[in-house]
Parts: C-alpha cells; sequence; structure tokens
C-alpha cells in the first residue's frame, strides 16, 4: 500500500529492479515511495550477496520484535517503582502498608492496588496495560477500579496517542477532600429539610436535625482547613482570598 510500510512483495520487487540496473529513484516511483525510503532499504539490508528480498524481509521482523521487547521492558520499568535502584523489598511492604492503610479507609483491595499503584510511579501515571502487567489481573478489573477512582476525584484521565493515561496529581487528596466537602454539604442541607417537614419537634425530625447541624459546621471547618493546608503546602499566601493565592515553591511542614 503507498505510504505505508514495504511489504515481502515490495521487497521481491525492489530486488528484481535493482538487478535489471533501476535507480533507486525509478523504483520509488514504481512503488509511490520516496526515493530515500528505497535507498534506507537497500542499504539498511544488504549483505554479501547484495540485496535479497527474503532476508531483508527476516531482518524487518526482527528489528521490529526487538524494538517492541525493549520498549515494553523500558515502560514496564519506568511504571515500577522497584526497578531504579531502590529496595525491592522495603517498596514492597510499603506498598502492602499503603494498600492496607486504603483498605481500612474502606476502599476495595482491587481499588486500593490500582491507587497504590498510581501514587508509587514518579510519574504519577500509569496505562491500563501498565497496570494490568503490574497487578496481574484483568483489563475489565482495572477498568471498574479507574471508574470508581475517578467519581472520587482520586484519579483523572490524560489522552497518550491512542491509550488513556490514569493519573495521580499532587493534589489529588486535596480535591478529594473539596468534593467530600461539598457532598457532606449536599446531604446537610437534604437533613435539615427533612427535620422541617417531619417536626423538630419529634424524635425523627430532632436527629435529622441534629444530623444537618453537625455535617454542615463539620463540613465548613474541613473546606476552610483544606484550603488552608493546601494553601501552605504549595506556597500560596494562606490568610490571601482563594482567587489571589500566588502559588510558589512548595513549603515543608
Amino acid at each position: 500500500m503507498p505510504g505505508g510500510r514495504l511489504t515481502q512483495e515490495d521487497r521481491r520487487r525492489i530486488a528484481g529492479w535493482l538487478a535489471e540496473g533501476f535507480s533507486h529513484a525509478e523504483i520509488g516511483r514504481r512503488l509511490s515511495r520516496p526515493t530515500s525510503t528505497i535507498t534506507r532499504e537497500v542499504n539498511r539490508n544488504r549483505g554479501p550477496a547484495g540485496y535479497q528480498a527474503d532476508q531483508a524481509q527476516r531482518a524487518t521482523r526482527q528489528r521490529a520484535r526487538r524494538r517492541t521487547t525493549a520498549a515494553v521492558r523500558a515502560e514496564a520499568a519506568s511504571a515500577d517503582p522497584r526497578a531504579d535502584g531502590r529496595d525491592p523489598a522495603a517498596v514492597g511492604e510499603f506498598e502492602q502498608r499503603f494498600t492496607d492503610a486504603l483498605v481500612r479507609m474502606g476502599l476495595p483491595r482491587m481499588i486500593s492496588r490500582v491507587l497504590t499503584c498510581l501514587s508509587t510511579t514518579d510519574s504519577g501515571s500509569m496505562t491500563s496495560a501498565e497496570l494490568v502487567r503490574r497487578l496481574r489481573v484483568s483489563a475489565a478489573s482495572i477498568s471498574k477500579a479507574i471508574g470508581f477512582l475517578e467519581d472520587q476525584h482520586l484519579v483523572r484521565r490524560e489522552r497518550d496517542g491512542r491509550r488513556e493515561r490514569y493519573i495521580v496529581d499532587d493534589d489529588v487528596w486535596y480535591r478529594a477532600t473539596i468534593a467530600s466537602g461539598h457532598t457532606n454539604a449536599m446531604f446537610a442541607e437534604a437533613a435539615l429539610d427533612g427535620a422541617e417537614i417531619l417536626g423538630r419537634d419529634t424524635p425523627a425530625g430532632a436527629r435529622l436535625a441534629d444530623t444537618g447541624r453537625f455535617l454542615k459546621h463539620f463540613g465548613e471547618d474541613l473546606l476552610s482547613r483544606a484550603e488552608y493546608w493546601h494553601a501552605v503546602i504549595t506556597g500560596a499566601d494562606p490568610d490571601a482570598p482563594a482567587g489571589q493565592r500566588a502559588s510558589g515553591p512548595g513549603a515543608a511542614l
């Protein structure tokens, strides 16, 4: 196919036309390819007996396999925090402890394992294929976990060519806390509305009123402190209005 990869039939034609004395430019015109493509193909695959179509095809396949294998190994290494000189045993133990902590917070174990993988990579991002290889689970399991983590604002997606990359940002817990605070506010409002409908002087109404007040005040404090500590950690002025904070070097606590 013009413009695509050279096929075995293309290579047989090249070999035949070379034997007949055609120039690279003429062969390129006949195959609707740039002259540089033909020159590169011939120079790369010329052997002691000259350019041989079958030998060129085998060599091209071998190079493609080597490139694929190298790319897979490099991708796996970049996604594994144990691959850059860190103590594998210590990293593995930490990953297990981090996953257990997430489980105790209420996350299902599969989802906790995915979040641990994303959190412990230096890039903070992995593709579905990388997660499948690291965790040795199905792509469907990864997809389900990512969907849940997205709903909780713990992970976001980003296009990477034809793939999707799943990312844990530096401020992931800040965003998740803000989302949780807004959810609390919605529930508090619903509880207070229920108290009015049922009557605050009834047992059910009084219970809902107490629930609503607790969640309302707790949520307001949660959002306020989340904003404050996010500003402190990112180096912004925690006392400035949210829209006027200028980011700066991260501050050490």
